[in-house]
């Protein structure tokens, strides 16, 4: 057969190219096969793949302890930044306040200055409290006094702020042909000019008149006791209701003492004398009167041992009748 022939022939042309060492193919069979063995992949490094792993962790670790520290040193309350031209983020975060930020101290309402208590409470008469007659004396002024500016003042009226005074006497004021409408007295005194104080009518919560200047306690003739010389809108109606007043009336009387002054009485109208208040250099008096008169209140000063040491009977400048 062909098929064999060609086998032999094939076998003898390689006995002949590698000579008699005919085993040769079986010592390549054996080398290959312990190389099998012998050629394999290196066993995997575990200690250098575990070193470089706790590096790597360490390193990882580093990164995100700096992240932090710089998260915390972002103000609270910063914008999130988002796209590559600063502009925010559509979700921008609401600021909120730190926790750990002092608070503020709450602000403590300012109260504007206001003048000074009178010296005893029966120089608030009528229910009339001393923020009643304050807020009253402050709006005569904004009328009368700060407004010169504007023409709607006083001419030539300098009042000054409330703080500048003391309010010494306040009572209820009767209408009558000349004003008409009842309201409040309110009478306030400055220290500088000496002598000076306000009267100020109130009316329906607003400043209707003012009355300002110096008593004249200065006048060479000034005894010790010296009645206001124009406070007799405080004690009497308008001359036009002459015998027609309105009854029971609240009258007040004020004036300057001297320090050698230490008492004052004033009597008016049938009533029993009155004994008035002596506040920084002023008396102050009130009463109620029940019938028509034609005489101004009388007005008597003591000195400390009770001496009498004024009687305006016997002052030539006080003017005792009504008009």
């Amino acid at each position: 057969m062909s098929g064999a022939g060609d086998q032999d022939d094939v076998r003898d042309d390689f006995r002949d190219g590698f000579g008699d060492d005919f085993g040769f193919e079986e010592r390549m069979r054996e080398l290959l096969a312990e190389d099998a063995y012998t050629i394999r992949p290196s066993p995997a490094p575990y200690p250098a793949i575990r070193r470089r792993g706790l590096a790597e962790r360490r390193r990882r670790a580093a990164v995100t302890g700096a992240a932090l520290a710089a998260l915390a040193a972002v103000p609270v309350g910063a914008y999130a930044v988002a796209g590559g031209n600063g502009g925010r983020g559509a979700d921008t975060a609401v600021p909120k306040p730190s926790v750990s930020a002092p608070r503020s101290p709450a602000a403590t309402p300012v109260t504007p200055a206001g003048p000074a208590r009178p010296a005893t409470t029966g120089q608030l008469l009528d229910g009339i409290t001393f923020t009643q007659a304050a807020d009253g004396l402050r709006k005569c002024i904004d009328r009368y006094g700060r407004n010169t500016a504007t023409g709607t003042g006083l001419p030539g009226s300098d009042l000054g702020d409330t703080a500048d005074y003391r309010i010494i006497l306040a009572i209820s004021s009767t209408g009558d042909s000349n004003a008409p409408g009842d309201g409040m007295y309110v009478v306030a005194t400055k220290e500088r000019p000496a002598g000076f104080r306000v009267i100020c009518n109130v009316k329906d919560g607003q400043g209707e008149g003012l009355n300002s200047g110096s008593n004249g306690g200065d006048s060479p003739d000034a005894g010790p006791v010296f009645a206001d010389i124009n406070g007799g809108k405080l004690y009497q109606q308008s001359f036009l209701d002459k015998g027609d007043w309105k009854l029971p009336f609240r009258w007040g009387f004020i004036g300057t003492v001297e320090p050698s002054v230490a008492e004052v009485t004033v009597s008016y109208g049938d009533g029993d004398p009155v004994t008035a208040a002596l506040d920084h250099g002023w008396f102050v008096a009130a009463g109620i009167l029940r019938r028509q008169v034609t005489l101004a209140p009388h007005i008597k000063g003591y000195d400390a041992a009770g001496k009498l040491v004024y009687d305006s009977d016997d002052d030539k400048t006080y003017e005792r009748t009504l008009p």
